[in-house]
């Protein structure tokens, strides 16, 4: 087990513990939402073992309240919130933006030296917020050349112009160049292919490797009570959503009677008075409302139709089981969302409408075509395979017999 004195992290043995313990280190990109957070779960799940231990460095201000397997645990560091792209300010401690993240950065170094992890799985930012991983990278390299150090990127960053740029401003190419391993893209290079719409070297490229989608874990549940159909709304994280809930109660408020229920989740981090307001009128037309799910996996399991903003990590929840999917796509600061749901849209697996195009009506027309006929979405879903976590696995046990 791991005990925090004045001087840092201490490991201290416990039985039946041995040197052959596999130490994985993962840094959860977590400023924003809580797709970072969840898809850091969801492999952690993954590639536990009762010989390997798993630490999850992450700023998020929930990840208490995600059941951790054995083997499992996390180091918080103080939150940060993005304000725009280039912008961050600390979540809760109310202290320049530059000392929080020198907080963050010592903390994140002093537990990988103490911890010295075999694998290190960066999410998202090769250099961390503002470079807070860098120093951590390189005293890996120094250090311990033995580690395994990999980026974990989802298949779409943004649109090409906007990657392009900010890698060759912050010098991503040369900070993979030199201290990463192998980089794991968790998509499918046929649905779209990151290493060409970025400009990616041939270097980097051949330790590029796709993973395939991660997919979730599958709930059982029990036969629903009532045979009404369920519409779940959803929107990650809530703090940039508010108009995905407002134009759906819209569409209820203007509409009268439905011939389905509806669950509306909005995330722990949509601002209290947007709550209160959205609850109030929820509550008006029998809609159950919630603002946070700790299984919502299980909730999307329950639902005819999921209407959510469709970031990477709901996709795959939704797509993880089978269900037909109405995505309302952001498109700023960046456009990753917009063009996950063409390229989604495109082999059939989902519908959407664009942010500029939302609005009650538009909404209502695609609830009650996709209610009615879900058929075309379920065939293309049908030969949809995730092979993330597969490939995930199947990689530690190569990473662990080339260590032997």
């Amino acid at each position: 087990m791991f005990t925090f004195q004045l001087s840092g992290w201490h490991r201290t043995d416990e039985p039946g513990m041995t040197n052959d313990t596999y130490n994985i280190l993962m840094y959860s990109h977590d400023t924003y939402g809580l797709g970072h957070i969840r898809r850091t779960m969801a492999i952690a799940r993954t590639l536990v073992q009762p010989d390997v231990n798993i630490l999850i460095l992450t700023g998020s201000p929930i990840a208490g309240r995600y059941n951790l397997p054995q083997g499992v645990d996390f180091v918080r560091v103080p939150g940060m919130i993005k304000q725009s792209n280039t912008v961050y300010a600390p979540h809760s401690i109310k202290v320049d933006p530059k000392q929080a993240v020198a907080i963050r950065r010592n903390i994140i170094t002093a537990t990988t030296r103490t911890f010295k992890p075999d694998l290190f799985i960066v999410d998202k930012v090769p250099t961390g917020l503002k470079g807070e991983i860098k120093p951590t990278l390189q005293w890996i390299r120094k250090h311990c050349p033995q580690t395994r150090v990999v980026l974990g990127l989802r298949d779409i960053l943004d649109n090409a112009h906007n990657t392009i740029n900010e890698w060759k401003r912050k010098q991503f190419v040369k900070v993979l160049r030199e201290l990463y391993t192998e980089i794991w893209v968790y998509g499918e290079q046929e649905l779209y292919d990151p290493i060409s719409e970025y400009s990616i070297p041939e270097d980097i490229a051949e330790k590029t490797f796709f993973t395939g989608y991660i997919p979730r874990r599958k709930p059982k549940t029990r036969p629903p009570k009532s045979r009404e159909k369920l519409v779940v709304v959803t929107i990650g994280g809530g703090g940039d959503g508010y108009p995905v809930l407002d134009n759906y109660l819209s569409m209820l408020e203007q509409n009268g009677s439905v011939d389905f229920k509806t669950l509306m989740v909005t995330g722990p981090f949509l601002p209290g008075h947007m709550i209160d307001t959205l609850a109030d009128r929820a509550r008006a037309l029998g809609v159950r409302f919630t603002a946070f799910v700790r299984n919502l996996e299980k909730k999307i399991a329950q639902a005819d139709l999921v209407i959510s903003m469709g970031g990477y990590n709901t996709l795959c929840e939704i797509l993880s089981q089978k269900k037909v999917s109405l995505i309302i796509p952001r498109d700023n600061p960046r456009e990753e969302q917009l063009i996950r749901a063409r390229v989604f849209a495109s082999r059939g697996l989902v519908d959407y409408i664009k942010w500029s195009d939302l609005s009650p009506q538009a909404m209502r027309t695609k609830v009650d075509a996709m209610l009615a006929n879900p058929r075309p979405f379920e065939e293309a879903m049908s030969g949809f395979t995730m092979t993330g976590l597969d490939f995930m696995r199947n990689r530690l046990d190569e990473f662990r017999k080339e260590q032997e």
